[in-house]
């Protein structure tokens, strides 16, 4: 079995705990997930299953969507609801036409610092575990990108809101810098991805349903169905044979990029990369 499970990650669990069920459900020996959610976080973990694993960066790095709550007057040491309170401040006092404006600020390539709790490394350990050794680290700052801001509720104590954004973006880091912004303090208190592009409109499935399910391969999508960003072109079998062997071809594409590759049959057989009308395999699947 080859593939894309969306999965609806349940709350209180892991990424890795979550991928690791439905790896051993599917029976595969490789297994890997487009994007960490923290254990509080709920909602779609792509989950790539065998020779997909070759492909999930494309997912990794794509933007993706979240609904977050954002509880104010309390910072905590984890940016979430998790963690013990160490600062506590006035409820912002901001009006809505005030929180729009502030919201404006964080809408672009901003930069961000990560919290302290999270998985970056450092020296190859991951910071969450120096902070739980009470190391105090200061995670410097790197530039992310907001595409969207949209507030779905607001009251003096809490903030709901709908956030698209890219790549190594952390919602708790978003939540704590909007309640410094409004005057207060701010935590993450609830968290749910709701989708993760290219699978903005695809619905997710929980684990609950694929134990129950008689046949959970109907809930796995194909590999290209992740790589509709590009382009698409059939090639012949001598020339597939020539990309397999790492070899060039030449006149194939008009024009340069990343290309998804079929055979004559129409399966998917990996992905291309064409500069100046000559291609070279960029990733190429071992079945099909």
């Amino acid at each position: 079995m080859h593939g894309i499970v969306l999965l609806d990650k349940p709350l209180g669990l892991s990424s890795n705990a979550a991928l690791q069920r439905v790896r051993r459900l599917y029976d595969r020996a490789k297994a890997g997930h487009a994007g960490t959610l923290d254990p509080l976080a709920t909602g779609m973990l792509p989950i790539f299953l065998g020779e997909a694993t070759k492909f999930i960066q494309h997912v990794i790095s794509a933007h993706k969507a979240y609904r977050a709550t954002i509880a104010f007057g309390s910072e905590t040491a984890t940016a979430d609801r998790e963690g013990d309170i160490v600062v506590s401040e006035a409820l912002p006092t901001a009006t809505r036409a005030e929180l729009d404006t502030v919201l404006l600020r964080f809408v672009g390539r901003i930069h961000q610092r990560p919290p302290m709790y999270s998985a970056i490394k450092r020296d190859g350990v991951p910071m969450y575990k120096l902070a739980r050794q009470g190391e105090q680290v200061e995670v410097p700052e790197r530039e992310v990108e907001i595409k969207h801001i949209e507030v779905i509720a607001y009251s003096p104590d809490a903030l709901e809101l709908d956030v698209i954004c890219g790549s190594g973006t952390y919602i708790r880091s978003l939540g704590v810098d909007i309640g410094r912004a409004l005057g207060s303090a701010a935590h993450l208190a609830e968290l749910r991805r709701r989708w993760v592009s290219p699978f903005e409109t695809l619905p997710m499935v929980s684990l609950e349903t694929l134990n129950d399910s008689a046949d959970p391969s109907v809930y796995v999508l194909p590999i290209d169905r992740a790589m509709t960003q590009f382009p698409a072109i059939t090639l012949d079998i001598d020339a597939l044979t020539e990309l397999k062997f790492g070899r060039r071809v030449t006149g194939r594409a008009e024009n340069d990029g990343r290309y998804r590759l079929y055979a004559i049959d129409g399966s998917f057989v990996g992905l291309g990369m064409t500069d100046a009308k000559i291609m070279r395999a960029d990733r190429l699947m071992a079945t099909g």
